[in-house]
């Protein structure tokens, strides 16, 4: 199955299965949008190279060639690795409005997106380490 045809399948779990899937600090994260306490996430200062994945469905998210230290205390990104693989959604939680991002296959809880981004896209894609998996480019 090519990458295209992993994003266009849905992936829908019940909550009891979600549960037996994922670790209490993926499920917080993922199910109940929560977040992580800053600077303390495994990705926050990744060097290797490769692609991080959604930790929920395995999609892939982002690239480590669009990764940059934004100094928010999160992994962050200057765009996904396709515009299909996220979806976005407006958040009012906190008393203020942010823009959700979540994975398109398993609309699992990411982080967000912010417009005070780098160029060439101007966006921070704000993404909590425990929504994400990683996988190693290929020495080959």
């Amino acid at each position: 199955m090519s990458e295209e045809d992993t994003r266009e399948e849905r992936l829908a779990l019940s909550e009891a299965e979600w549960k037996e899937r994922l670790t209490p600090e993926q499920y917080h994260v993922l199910r109940e949008k929560g977040t992580e306490y800053p600077g303390s996430g495994t990705y926050y200062h990744w060097k290797e190279k490769g692609k991080f994945l959604c930790a929920a469905c395995g999609q892939e998210l982002f690239s480590t060639k669009v990764k940059y230290d934004s100094g928010s205390g999160w992994p962050s990104f200057w765009e996904p690795i396709a515009p299909e693989a996220v979806g976005k959604n407006s958040d009012a939680s906190h008393s203020m409005m942010r823009t959700e991002v979540v994975c398109s296959r398993c609309g699992s809880h990411l982080g967000h997106v912010f417009d005070d981004g780098p160029k060439p896209t101007g966006l921070r894609y704000c993404i909590n380490s425990l929504s994400l998996t990683f996988r190693a480019e290929s020495s080959e």
